[in-house]
Formats: C-alpha cells, structure tokens, sequence
C-alpha cells in the first residue's frame, strides 16, 4: 500500500534548517521553494502567517507522509475543531506555481499589535510595528 502524503506550505522555524525543520525531516518526500499571498509577523521565535491580498510570504512546500502531518500538527499544537488553536490548518494556494496544500496560519485578529516581517521572509526578517 502507497504511503498517503500531503503538501505543506512552511514558512519559519519549519523551514530546512531551521529549529524546528527536525520535526518533519524524517518524514519529508519532496521540497520546493514557494510564496503564498499573505503577511507574516513576528510572534518572538517563530512566525505567524495571515493569509490575504496585501503581501506576498517566501516559504517551501514541504511533501510529507501521514506521520509527518501528525508530527507538524503537534508541534504547532493544531488539533482539528478545537477551538483554542494556536493556529489553523488550512488549504492554500502557491501564488505563482500551481501548488497547493495545507499551511499553518493565525487568524488576523490574534496578530493584532504584532511586529510585522516586511520582508516576507523568516529568514530576511528585519521587524516594524
């Protein structure tokens, strides 16, 4: 039987060679570099994507397997219909390629008040208020 696999769209500390990259790389299948229309702020450590017209975030679409999935899930502490999700996992689109896949996003509420990463970019990152 085939493996089941899944494309996410990561965007900081799970990015190759990154913090938190460990988490997925044993179950990571394929990477391609990618952008996903959105803003990206600072949270301290790590980022928070929220999705939307203005802006544009440089990431990877990691392939990974059911157990990559699930190891992601738990690092982002997503747990699907709960109600007190760090972050959402949802569907999106690459916004040049014809990717798509799941991402971990905030809602734009919860970034209120935070530094944005005018660059788009966790690894160009230079913050504004």
């Amino acid at each position: 039987m085939a493996e089941r696999r899944y494309r996410v769209f990561v965007y900081g500390t799970l990015l190759t060679g990154e913090d938190n990259h460990c988490v997925a790389a044993p179950y990571v299948r394929a990477v391609c570099p990618g952008k996903v229309n959105g803003r990206l702020y600072s949270v301290g450590p790590y980022p928070a994507l929220v999705l939307g017209e203005e802006g544009e975030v440089e990431g990877e679409w990691l392939t990974v397997t059911e157990e990559g999935l699930k190891a992601m899930d738990e690092l982002e502490d997503y747990a699907e219909g709960r109600d007190d999700n760090e972050y959402e996992r949802i569907w999106v689109h690459d916004a040049h390629q014809p990717i798509e896949g799941y991402v971990y996003v905030y809602l734009p509420e919860k970034a209120t008040g935070l530094p944005i990463i005018s660059s788009g970019s966790w690894r160009r990152r230079e913050e504004k208020t």
